[in-house]
Parts: structure tokens; sequence; C-alpha cells
């Protein structure tokens, strides 16, 4: 253990009329540090997780962090960006400045403003995180790849559309609980599955409840050194953690594997030496309810081609023997990308500390989560357990 997470704030996810990318830093960097009673002068390194691709206009957002406090100013303020894995990219920079011995406190920001862009514009911002030379004329946009890979997998698994509809339902009902969600709607199973004017089909046999939101938000994250976080009022400690960076082409992998992903879940588990099984909870990167269901087998809560398993016979639900998105997940709970892996950090903070109100899951004691960017291109996970 190197490091801890002290404090944490998070905005609502969605359509947040009147905000900016400026205003949203601003606030949760501000109520971070109020809750992590550190004072900004205490900071030594700031790091933001911020995608854009297009979606702001202001493309260079790192010093924007110090317009929370004078007190910031002429600290190190880097931007970081890993495509959807763009916050946990910054969370993990800010725990090496920490290991260096580098920073003794440190801020991190994720923010992502999507909802003032046009629905086109969207699509083709998000394509700039497939390989664009091969794969940025697949239909419907970064949506068309996951549609294709859900494809590929019921070519070789069977139909699995009664699995995604289950995982939609799971995390929209677990979504009415988290008061940060875009979506507070159990939408049920029949919904999820029905193609309906409401839920049409987007991309291959993907429906609209099969796809995460268009959302604007931030999350930030106060971290310090296990010594200073065992002063203060609380620390949930990093056991462990793995990045692993896969090939970018598709056409370089076995797409319905996710290797970069089973990679970075057994080093994680490995490092802190546990075993999935020993977790109270994981957060994982649902932007599409194919990737959850293949994010089972390369976690190891099924062998391949079995997922479907998981979530059918009750093992990811809230009171399921490893409990998966008890946030609501992307699915739900909105999906603005540079905010995306700083809010799981922040969501399994209160879970292990338990302050998670409605979706605390009783008696969480060690979580994980897992933040992907591409498609299992970047791969992140994080393992937390409450020290204080």
């Amino acid at each position: 253990m190197t490091a801890c997470i002290v404090g944490w704030a998070h905005t609502p996810f969605g359509k947040l009329n009147g905000e900016s990318v400026e205003s949203l830093i601003v606030r949760v960097a501000t109520d971070a540090l109020a809750d992590a009673g550190v004072a900004p002068a205490e900071v030594d390194e700031i790091v933001l997780g911020h995608f854009n691709a297009g979606f702001s206009p202001q493309d260079f957002t790192a010093a924007l962090v110090l317009q929370a406090s004078p007190d910031l100013r002429f600290k190190r303020a880097t931007r970081v960006e890993n495509a959807c894995a763009t916050g946990s990219a910054a969370v993990h920079q800010a725990v090496k400045a920490i290991e260096a011995r580098e920073a003794r406190i440190a801020l991190v920001v994720g923010v992502e403003q999507m909802t003032t862009t046009s629905g086109p514009e969207i699509g083709a911002n998000l394509l700039k995180a497939s390989y664009v030379r091969d794969e940025a004329e697949i239909d419907g946009g970064f949506a068309g790849i996951f549609g294709k890979i859900a494809g590929l997998y019921f070519q070789k698994y069977g139909d699995q559309s009664d699995a995604l509809a289950m995982i939609a339902a799971k995390n929209h009902k677990n979504g009415v609980a988290n008061p940060y969600a875009q979506m507070r709607k159990d939408l049920g199973y029949d919904f999820c599955r029905t193609e309906s004017e409401k839920n049409p089909f987007v991309a291959g046999p993907l429906k609209r409840t099969d796809c995460s939101l268009v959302s604007d938000g931030a999350a930030a994250l106060v971290i310090a050194d296990v010594e200073t976080a065992l002063r203060m009022k609380k620390a949930v400690a990093f056991r462990a953690r793995a990045h692993v960076q896969d090939f970018l082409p598709m056409a370089k992998r076995d797409i319905l594997k996710f290797e970069g992903c089973s990679v970075a879940w057994k080093r994680a588990l490995a490092d802190a030496g546990i075993a999935l099984g020993d977790l109270s909870f994981v957060e994982t990167h649902d932007c599409f309810t194919v990737a959850e269901l293949i994010e089972y087998e390369a976690m190891g809560l099924t062998p391949e081609g079995q997922g479907a398993r998981a979530v059918k016979e009750g093992w990811t639900a809230k009171d399921g023997k490893l409990p998966i998105n008890p946030s609501g997940g992307l699915k739900a709970k909105g999906h603005p990308i540079g905010a995306t892996g700083v809010s799981m950090h922040a969501l399994a903070a209160m879970q292990l500390t338990g302050t998670a109100g409605d979706m605390q899951v009783k008696g969480a004691k060690l979580g994980a989560l897992f933040n992907m960017g591409g498609a299992a291109v970047a791969n992140y996970v994080s393992v937390l357990e409450r020290i204080k």
C-alpha cells in the first residue's frame, strides 16, 4: 500500500444545463478538498482526466483546476488521456507520483461535457477512440464497433439477447439507488429485452438499452500517502493496481477475449494476494452490455463463452455472490468519458466506508473496479480496501 483515497466529490451525471468544463472542474475540486479536510496549499500534484476529442473548444484544460483556489497556483498540473479509461489513467498517474515520493497529497479531477455537442459530432468524436484507419467506416459509430463484437459473440456462442437484457435491467435497477445517476428508473427485463419504438436496435443485436448514455459530469479524489492518510478522517488504500495496454486495431486481436482486461485482472489480484471471490463488489466498464458480459469472462468469473451464467444465476446482482455495478454502472449512471474512472474510484470508496447510502453493498470490505478505453485497449484495474 502506497497511497490512499482520503476525500472525494461527485456531480450528478446527465445533461447539466448552465455548466461548463471549467465550472464542473472547479466544483468537484473544491468539494473533494473540503471532504478530505485538505487545504489547497497542501496539494503537491494535480492530475486532470479529460478526453475531449472535440467535445469542448477548450483543449488545454489542466490549469483550469487552479481556478478552484488561488492557493493551487504554481502547483504541478497535468492533463492525461486514455480514451474511456482517461479517469483511471489520471488516478493511477497520481498514485505513481505518491509512490515516487514526488507528492504527499494529489488532487485528481475527471471531467467531460458531451451533451452540448450534436449527435453526428458525438459519433465522430467517439470513433477517435477506435483504430480510425480500419474501423472509422463501421456503421453506427462506436456503438457499431460493439455491435460487431456482439454479433461475433452471438455467432460463436449463440444468441445472448436474454443475458444482455438481464445485464441492462440489473444495472438500471441498481441505478435507482444512485443519486448521481443520469437515469434513475427501473426499466425491467421485459422492456430491455423487447424491441420497441422506445428501445430500437442501434447496432447489430444491441438495442438502446444496451448502450451507455451521453453525459456531462465530473468527479474528484484527494489521494495521500499512507502515513498522511492515517492522520486523516478516512483512508481507502490501493491494495493493488494494474494498467495493461493492448493493440489498438481489433484485427490484431481476438476481440471476443478482452485479453488486456484479463491480464490486468490477473496482475492486480496477484499483487493484492487475493482471489476474485474475496471481493465484496466490482464496478466494471459496461459501456455496452456486451462489454460487461465479456468482462465476466475476462475477470475469471466464468469460463469463455459462459458469461451469461453469471447474470442468469444471480451471481452479479446486488445481493449475489459478487455484486457487479451496484452503482448502476455506465448503463444507468452515464458515461462522461473523462470522469468515468474517477467516478468508479469515488463510488468504490463510498462502498468501503459505508457511506454509499441506498447503493450500499452490505458488509463491503474489499472492492475492485475495471475501467476500459476503446474496445479493451486501455485496461485499468484497482483493488481498494479501507484502512481507516
